[in-house]
């Protein structure tokens, strides 16, 4: 086998020790789970805020309360954040305002609390993976760091058996090993990006929910008076 067969990156990761190949097989492996949760999320995230836009039109185009939760109660399980949102806070003030003894602020405040829940529920939702691909971007050059100080080890142990080292006896050891930190930071850099990303479009819908949940916190209040 000639230097430039020894240094193909297939060959490299066929030819690196068992350690090294388990930490490539590993990063492997979290480099295509995050790919998953990448797609996953960018589809969730792009439909929320889709459903959020038109239900913000709906609501703002001065339609009755009534039709929009009857609506929002149809398609429970199609509608978005937003949409569940208003729904749990309608259906809570529906019930509270029917009953005797309750002042307007308790109504509404009962309304404010089952939103609360309902925002609460819907944001975890839209974060759900959002810490392994944190998590994926942080630790994923450790570990590719890892197997290329293992491999080096690796090599130069092996080179203690050569009488004389020369560059076509170093050259494949050492590069096998910096392939464990080229496929760490594949599986890092891309992770990093997505959760930076992310975390941003979610942090902005979440602002978008506590508007709108004090905008009709508000307009329940006006409708007690």
């Amino acid at each position: 086998m000639n230097v430039t067969q020894d240094l193909s990156i297939l060959q490299l990761i066929l030819n690196a020790s068992a350690v090294v190949q388990a930490v490539m097989a590993l990063l492997a492996g979290v480099s295509f789970m995050s790919w998953f949760y990448i797609f996953v999320k960018w589809f969730t995230v792009r439909a929320s805020r889709r459903k959020t836009d038109e239900f913000e039109r709906d609501f703002w185009s001065g339609g009755d309360l009534n039709s929009l939760y009857d609506g929002a109660v149809a398609s429970r399980y199609h509608a978005g954040s937003m949409e569940r949102i208003f729904e749990a806070g309608f259906r809570e003030f529906t019930k509270l305002k029917g009953q005797k003894g309750l002042e307007a602020s308790d109504v509404i405040d009962g309304a404010r609390r089952a939103m609360r829940a309902t925002y609460q529920r819907e944001v975890d939702a839209l974060e759900a993976h959002l810490a392994f691909l944190a998590s994926a971007g942080s630790v994923s050059p450790y570990i590719g760091l890892f197997g290329t100080v293992w491999g080096i080890m690796h090599a130069f142990r092996a080179l203690g058996n050569v009488g004389q080292a020369t560059l076509s006896s170093v050259a494949p050891g050492i590069a096998e090993a910096l392939v464990a930190t080229a496929i760490g930071l594949f599986a890092a850099i891309p992770a990093v990006l997505a959760y930076n990303r992310f975390s941003h479009d979610i942090d902005r819908l979440a602002t978008r929910y506590e508007s709108f949940m004090e905008e009709f916190s508000n307009i329940l209040q006006r409708q007690m008076r």
